[in-house]
């Protein structure tokens, strides 16, 4: 059983920085063997995926609004996944979520079945 737990969230001006992070205690599966990635959802909207990890650390991330503004990295000695958000615009403004996937890839977004409780961020224009 994995449990994911995010953090770093909160309330931040336009053009500010945020560094989200996701800790995941395993009762089994070592987080060096997952795939991460980050979602979320804003008011309204339908959840959308934001960046993805592969177990080696390849990254993918398709969104075009985040290109260049959001990076995705992980630390597999500390079970930590991370989101570096840099020059956050309003629309930014969402609940994002930590997933986790095994025994698939990385870049398929329907294999992320391991969700975390989700963690507002705000962005004020």
């Amino acid at each position: 059983q994995v449990q994911l737990v995010e953090s770093g969230g909160g309330f931040v001006q336009a053009g500010g920085s945020l560094r989200l992070s996701c800790v995941a205690s395993s009762s089994g599966r070592a987080f060096s063997n997952l795939a991460m990635a980050w979602f979320r959802q804003a008011p309204g909207k339908e959840r959308e995926f934001v960046a993805a990890i592969s177990r080696f650390g390849s990254s993918i991330s398709d969104l075009d609004s985040v290109k260049g503004r959001f990076t995705i990295s992980r630390d597999n000695a500390k079970n930590t996944l991370y989101l570096q958000m840099n020059s956050l615009k309003p629309e930014d403004t969402a609940i994002y979520y930590c997933a986790a996937a095994r025994n698939t890839d990385y870049r398929s977004r329907s294999g992320y079945t391991i969700w975390g409780q989700g963690i507002q961020v705000t962005v004020s224009s």
